[in-house]
């Protein structure tokens, strides 16, 4: 499992051992040999919960005692990859955060003795999104674990972690993967051409994800576009707001779509447990009722979940349109660097020559401001529409 890690040598390395010297302490009776608290880092599209995932299977695979642990065959493996293992818990927060009472419910799952054998992991993504109460409850658990549980904790950076989380934790830095090895990626598992693989991993600036979403879907590729269309079109005051409203309505028509149907798979699957449609007489109708607040919680559960799927799409177009200006500050500066967006060299060109560097960083940091905005919860129409007005004129940033 350890080679779906494109780029990463050094962190399998550092994996791999870990792995094998823990099965080897706790095989010679050397006790646990085992750091409790892992912090996978790195930036969007670099692997932290991909690595992670495959760390806990080396600590659970059923393979010999060896340096290839995680085998990717074994029946453990197997169970990891798919998310069924009894000792993996594996947590994705779904809304805009993660909360106390959740922690605390996980805390005590994690308390729990391995089923199975070695180990009960808990793999936790998107780390950073909780609470700080939450955080204060995650780092009690992490400060005196029991002998045979291992918190895998993923997060961009370090410092999204409060620092006696952090301090407790060995870190595992991750890069971003080159453009060739995921190209190459693409090339030899998804059968995508060498020219497209080329073009979606550096327009996704190695996020495989994206990159494989990039190659194998047109619509994706036209949304790119109409986001890379924005420098140039904003003529004036007008125009600014017209693609702030795209771009924004962009985003909550990908978020609708993404929640959609899982909406409503939820929402019936829930009121099915609280005996819609069930015979008996009396019987439906008061459980229904006994299930309202089930189903509120489940629907606001539903609308921060959308509202972080929104926000995460719309801060992807953010993310092109700084790859966007940071192409132009480096042909501004006669930077020898490959291109994100190659594609539009010849818009990057003019922009370049019609623009001064002082002109681009400005952008950037409108940008990057929009993002931050977004972030403490302000009206996006209001955030993009601000940032878009200040890269048309960026003294207005």
């Amino acid at each position: 499992m350890f080679a779906e890690l494109v780029g990463q040598d050094q962190a399998v390395d550092v994996l791999r051992r870990a792995a094998a010297a823990a099965a080897e302490a706790l095989a010679g009776g050397r006790g646990t040999g085992m750091t409790h608290a892992w912090l996978f880092t790195g930036p969007p599209g670099s692997g932290r919960s991909n690595a992670a995932r495959a760390f806990a299977a080396a600590l659970l695979c059923d393979g010999a005692l060896s340096a290839d642990r995680g085998c990717g065959h074994c029946g453990a493996c197997h169970q990891v990859e798919v998310g069924s293992h009894p000792d993996l818990t594996r947590v994705r927060p779904e809304g805009l955060s993660y909360g106390v009472r959740q922690t605390r419910d996980l805390v005590l799952k994690a308390a729990g003795a391995p089923t199975l054998g070695r180990w009960r992991i808990v793999l936790f993504e998107d780390a950073d999104r909780v609470t700080e109460a939450a955080a204060n409850a995650l780092l009690k658990a992490i400060e005196e674990p029991p002998p045979r549980t291992v918190w895998l904790l993923c997060a961009p950076s370090p410092d999204d972690m409060i620092i006696t989380i952090r301090s407790r934790c060995r870190v595992v830095t991750l890069r971003t993967p080159p453009a060739e090895a995921v190209a190459r990626v693409l090339t030899e598992r998804d059968g995508v051409p060498l020219d497209m693989a080329l073009f979606a991993a550096r327009a996704a600036r190695g996020h495989i994800g994206r990159a494989r979403r990039l190659a194998l879907d047109e619509e994706v590729r036209r949304r790119r576009a109409d986001v890379l269309s924005i420098p140039a079109s904003l003529s004036g005051v007008g125009a600014c707001v017209t693609a702030a409203e795209r771009l924004v309505k962009t985003s909550t028509e990908e978020a609708d779509a993404a929640t959609a149907e899982l909406n409503e798979t939820e929402t019936a699957e829930l009121r099915k447990v609280y005996g819609e449609g069930s015979s008996g007489k009396g019987l439906n109708k008061g459980l229904v009722r006994g299930g309202a607040g089930a189903l509120k919680e489940l629907e606001t559960l539903q609308k921060s979940r959308a509202t972080r799927i929104k926000r995460d799409s719309l801060d992807l177009a953010l993310l092109d349109l700084v790859a966007f200006y940071r192409d132009v500050l480096a042909l501004q500066f006669g930077a020898g660097v490959e291109l994100a967006n190659e594609d539009r060299r010849r818009e990057i060109e003019t922009m370049a020559r019609g623009s001064s560097p002082e002109d681009t960083l400005r952008r950037t940091q409108a940008i990057m401001r929009c993002r931050e905005r977004l972030a403490a919860n302000v009206n996006p129409q209001i955030a993009v529409e601000a940032m878009t007005l200040a890269l048309r004129s960026p003294g207005l940033a």
